[in-house]
């Protein structure tokens, strides 16, 4: 009894897993989509967004009926609802992947993103996808200090979303109100993804210690992994 109560448990952390590493390909596909101007590829990304709905549904079905039959405390108890909250940040990081694509299909067969800004906007698409494919590493591992490391990670992020504003206040921005309005959002998109990311590695972090992540010295965690274990 005691098994399938932990195999189900460990099908709640798999689907967390699957859910990350789905909206981590659609925030890429995305991305290219719009960079090139792909209207298949971005239909691509929009329609599959099905897939991260249904997995949040399903992860939500096993979650209540583990609550419901175990009544799990403690450890267990925590892990249970914290994958909830998991699974609220990533599919709500499918719906910003799939709002990057849509904004390519609403500008297709034209780049909604000016010449000039492509490096900054791949650059934001490929920190996004990396953040969440670590925040999937830390479902698996549950590594707090890599958990921890997401958040250094985030502010390469902020800094060229502030670059994208630098560009649109500038007095030669020649692009046009349409243009300046889909960098905004795209920026604020990219922005939020990673904002996510970055939650779900927090989230790990209190399933693992109990502790939110900023009452948690990042260099304590670093000295505690290298202290050489006992004999």
């Amino acid at each position: 009894m005691r098994d399938a109560y932990h195999e189900e448990l460990d099908a709640i952390g798999d689907s967390l897993v699957e859910m990350a590493r789905l909206v981590g390909s659609a925030i890429g596909r995305a991305t290219t989509a719009m960079l090139d101007a792909d209207l298949k590829l971005a239909e691509s990304v929009i329609a599959n967004d099905d897939k991260v709905d249904e997995l949040q549904r399903d992860l939500e079905t096993k979650a209540i009926q583990l609550l419901a039959r175990q009544q799990p405390v403690a450890t267990d108890l925590r892990i249970v609802v914290t994958s909830l909250r998991m699974s609220a940040d990533l599919e709500r990081s499918g719906d910003l992947a799939q709002h990057v694509a849509k904004v390519a299909r609403l500008r297709f067969p034209d780049s909604a993103v000016p010449r000039d800004l492509h490096a900054t906007i791949l650059e934001m698409g490929q920190l996004a996808q990396r953040l969440m494919a670590k925040a999937a590493e830390v479902i698996i591992t549950k590594d707090v200090d890599l958990a921890l490391q997401l958040e250094a990670d985030d502010d390469k992020i902020d800094d060229l979303h502030r670059t994208l504003f630098q560009h649109l206040m500038d007095d030669r921005w020649k692009h046009g109100i349409e243009t300046a309005v889909d960098v905004t959002l795209l920026g604020r998109y990219y922005e939020r993804f990673a904002d996510h990311a970055v939650s779900v590695a927090r989230r790990v972090v209190y399933l693992v210690t109990g502790d939110y992540a900023d009452e948690i010295d990042p260099a304590a965690v670093v000295a505690a992994a290298e202290e050489p274990a006992a004999d």
